[in-house]
């Protein structure tokens, strides 16, 4: 059970604060909800590219990490198409300074042009090195744009195109930002040997005076339902062919979640799974394989990868990945088999929440989904999962309409 407390300042600012009396550091999580999603379509990677200016100088601190490691603190920082996330530790002792320099970039950045052009410079590299001079790299762009026509996911966190971020000005990057990061569009999660009654006069005092602002308007294009199998074949300079079998899937806070994240680790999780023990050891169709889920709040994509053996043909691979889903519809697997994936869950997901800052994470995270309780209800969600409840999702998951493919052939 991890307990928290909680309050809102007048702006709008979301504060929870988890007691450890262990520990001697508090980890500071401030999560922003706003992401990829939230990007204009003609001028995508923005907020992928706030997670580097945010450490560019804000309005009164002209550089972020020196005063930190000064402190004793570390930090880092991460976006997705949902939500982006900034987090750090300090000794106790030193916890004003993280309120100080947060508070101050959430106030406002410097919005200097040398800091714009420093970091455009550092997330083009970033799209060169990662996604287009990489093997396999631009798969997450191809599979986007098969599988999504209409949502923001048709595009990745990095953004669609470089060129979105070299034509970034100063203006635009101040637009989003005013538009996007303030107090009362973020969640505050504190944890450490603090208590929400001595932390509340120093949060009020660093952050009570940063003024709400108009955060805009989220209004989301649904993504119409699949009505047909798509495909798609490239071929790139890599060192073996892959296919990727995307299938879309319910939202985060849809109940039937649980159950089809709970197929994806029937089907491959370590190698005692399904996928890896019929294809990788017995039939030597693939070197290696992978089922996994999005994890997007919105409906996002059940999605299966594999590098493909040598001289193997992927219609043959994709076939054979069939077989081990029709076993699944089927229900051709043991409640021992059911058991030992939830069990295995419930006891990564004990140890993922073993690390302070990983508690301060999760809490922001079910605050942002609706209520920062349900972080103690996921074992209890992930355990009523029936054998009824898989064979009926995937029935209606692994859909031919549903499917979409894209063979990545190695030239």
């Amino acid at each position: 059970m991890i307990n928290f407390e909680r309050f809102t300042l007048p702006n709008g600012l979301k504060v929870l604060v988890h007691n450890d009396v262990t520990t001697p550091i508090v980890a500071v999580n401030i999560l922003y909800d706003v992401g990829a999603k939230d990007e204009n379509p003609s001028r995508t990677g923005f907020a992928h590219l706030f997670e580097h200016l945010m450490f560019g100088g804000s309005i009164n601190i002209p550089e972020y990490d020196p005063p930190l490691q000064n402190a004793g603190g570390e930090n880092n920082a991460f976006t997705n198409n949902d939500f982006t996330n900034y987090y750090l530790t300090v000794p106790k002792i030193n916890l004003e300074t993280a309120f100080w320099l947060e508070s101050d970039r959430m106030l406002s950045l410097a919005f200097t042009p040398k800091s714009l052009e420093v970091q455009r410079k550092v997330v083009i590299e970033e799209f060169k090195q990662r996604y287009l001079n990489q093997p396999y790299g631009d798969v997450s762009h191809l599979l986007r744009k098969l599988t999504f026509k209409k949502h923001p996911y048709r595009w990745p966190t990095i953004g669609k195109e470089i060129s979105h971020i070299e034509n970034a000005s100063l203006t635009d990057v101040k637009n989003f930002f005013f538009s996007h990061y303030a107090p009362n569009n973020a969640i505050l999660s504190l944890a450490g040997n603090i208590t929400a009654e001595e932390v509340k006069p120093l949060v009020e005092k660093w952050f009570g005076n940063i003024p709400m602002r108009e955060i805009s308007k989220r209004v989301l294009p649904v993504e119409p339902p699949q009505t047909k199998r798509r495909f798609q074949k490239v071929e790139r300079k890599v060192p073996a062919s892959a296919i990727f079998k995307a299938f879309h899937m319910v939202d985060r806070k849809n109940p039937d979640y649980y159950v089809t994240d709970v197929i994806s680790d029937l089907l491959s999780n370590g190698k005692s799974s399904r996928l890896y023990q019929k294809l990788v050891r017995e039939k030597q169709l693939f070197t290696s394989i992978n089922a996994y889920i999005s994890g997007s709040i919105e409906p996002g994509l059940f999605t299966i990868e594999g590098i493909l053996s040598n001289n193997i043909q992927p219609e043959d691979a994709e076939q054979a990945i069939d077989i081990e889903i029709q076993e699944i519809i089927d229900g051709n697997f043991s409640e021992t088999e059911l058991d030992k994936v939830k069990n295995k869950f419930e006891s990564n997901y004990i140890f993922s929440n073993y690390e302070l800052d990983e508690r301060a994470l999760n809490l922001a995270y079910f605050e942002l989904l609706g209520d920062a309780a349900m972080i103690n209800e996921e074992i209890k969600k992930y355990q009523q999962v029936t054998k009824n409840d898989i064979m009926r999702v995937a029935k209606k998951l692994f859909k031919q309409e549903n499917t979409s493919v894209l063979y990545y052939l190695s030239q």
